[in-house]
């Protein structure tokens, strides 16, 4: 903690520090009144740390001993030690990443806001993932034109000396206002335990856990569009451990009713989604940064639907029920010169995900409802590199790239229905994707960039994308992630 009596050590330092020079020039009067104004000093800076620290000791007794609302000095002791000087916060922690500062007040409250203008070869709105079963997601690359992206709000405090939480409301382009993170997570816990309740971002993987505004490229990877229509959230509990070793090492799991692709939410009183994940992570000398994780995560779905269309171009509704698994694995490296990333910078990522699935599809609910066996093994993986050459600018590439695997259905096998009749499932094609990217930061509050995509996710035709973004942070919001 930082308090008033820093200015006055650094008077004292730096006169302590000129006084072999004065007492070089200086007549004895004048080195005895220097003398006597130091020790003046010395007395004032000895009078005002006692008077912080038994302040600061009034405060924990406080506390300690009663709820906040009950204590009737918390205001102005807490009033009193905010008008301390506060700690100075690094331009940027991570290679690329924007870190904004605020007031320290409670709650911090911040607000995200960003837009698009996209240049589209093909009609986004029957975008599709060759060979996999649509998510209902937000997948492709949005609206032609104009479009106000996603805006979000964060309020996020400390409850007490035992709990924090955080909020954060996403308000779309349409209007619509969604919760997207609302959770409370323990501070006190013993051996290196940290909890979490709500609904938050799952900590699968390596980029689930970001908000859109800290990617390094416009949209998500297309294996995450593919795997979990986007990024996978929990309405559940989560619990991580962190060793107490010089190599990091954590460890999680996370239990969730399920509310998202490719689960279904439970209706009773259990779960329908599972996760396990552990990092690693560490130093190779000054300049260098890694870390590397797996995952897993264990779905039920019960009747999740998604629309297709029949042998004959007739639109029909299906349903998967069954069992979900997917893995993840991950690494990411970052370098910049003696650890400091605000001039030059370089990371790299990757990720690569497999999933299968067991269970029975229903072909047309609302009319056939003809129902057999269903089971696919898929994956799809990403790699990108971002390079920040001079300070605020920043060039980056990423390829993805998807593999429809092998599906086999029931209905199609034992001949009562044909391939045709799945066109999403059996569509021929490699799903890739090239993109590049260009982003210039004005300052850590905002950021301008422009992207270039060369989209082979559809069965058939290739998408050229040209999208250009902006980003603006306003109030407090802590650095990123690792």
């Amino acid at each position: 903690m930082r308090s008033k009596a820093f200015p006055w050590a650094a008077a004292i330092a730096c006169a302590a520090a000129l006084s072999p020079i004065a007492a070089g020039a200086a007549e004895p009067d004048e080195l005895a009144a220097l003398r006597a104004e130091i020790a003046a000093l010395k007395t004032e800076y000895a009078g005002r740390v006692a008077t912080l620290e038994a302040r600061l000791t009034q405060l924990e007794a406080g506390a300690a001993s009663a709820p906040p609302a009950a204590a009737p000095d918390t205001a102005a002791a807490a009033a009193a030690v905010a008008q301390a000087p506060s700690e100075p916060s690094p331009a940027a922690v991570a290679a690329g990443g924007i870190e904004q500062r605020g007031p320290a007040f409670n709650p911090s409250i911040s607000a995200i806001l960003t837009g698009t203008y996209a240049n589209l070869s093909q009609d986004p709105g029957d975008y599709a993932i060759a060979g996999f079963m649509p998510s209902g997601g937000e997948i492709g690359p949005g609206e032609r034109g104009f479009s106000l992206g996603e805006s979000e709000i964060t309020f996020s405090a400390s409850v007490d000396p035992y709990f924090a939480a955080s909020l954060t409301a996403a308000l779309s382009s349409e209007g619509e206002l969604e919760v997207e993170e609302a959770f409370a997570r323990t501070s006190a816990l013993p051996a290196g335990l940290t909890a979490k309740v709500g609904r938050f971002f799952s900590g699968v993987g390596y980029l689930n856990e970001f908000h859109a505004h800290s990617w390094d490229f416009v949209d998500l990877p297309l294996a995450y569009q593919a795997f979990f229509g986007g990024q996978y959230a929990q309405d559940g509990a989560q619990l991580k451990w962190v060793a107490p070793t010089d190599l990091f090492l954590e460890v999680g799991a996370e239990i969730g009713n399920g509310d998202a692709f490719p689960a279904t939410r439970d209706e009773g009183n259990g779960f329908n989604s599972t996760t396990l994940f552990t990092r690693l992570g560490g130093d190779l000398g000054d300049s260098i940064g890694w870390r590397a994780g797996l995952s897993w995560v264990d779905a039920d779905a019960v009747e999740r639907s998604y629309e297709d269309t029949d042998a004959l171009g007739n639109a029909v509704l299906n349903a998967f029920s069954g069992q979900s698994r997917t893995w993840i694995a991950d690494a990411t490296l970052k370098w910049a010169p003696g650890g400091d990333a605000r001039r030059q910078a370089l990371k790299l990522q990757a990720e690569y995900m497999e999933r299968e699935e067991e269970g029975r599809l229903a072909y047309d609910l609302e009319d056939s409802a003809l129902d057999g066996s269903y089971r696919s093994r898929q994956s799809g993986w990403y790699v990108q590199g971002v390079y920040q050459f001079v300070p605020r600018w920043r060039a980056g590439v990423r390829y993805d790239s998807l593999d429809a695997g092998d599906t086999r259905i029931g209905l199609v096998s034992d001949g009562t229905l044909a391939a045709g009749d799945f066109p999403l499932l059996f569509a021929a094609g490699d799903p890739s994707r090239t993109s590049l990217m260009l982003d210039f930061s004005p300052s850590e509050f905002s950021r301008l960039r422009v992207q270039y995509a060369w989209d082979d996710a559809r069965a058939a035709a290739t998408d050229e994308q040209w999208l250009l973004q902006y980003i603006y942070a306003i109030g407090a919001h802590g650095s990123h992630k690792f």
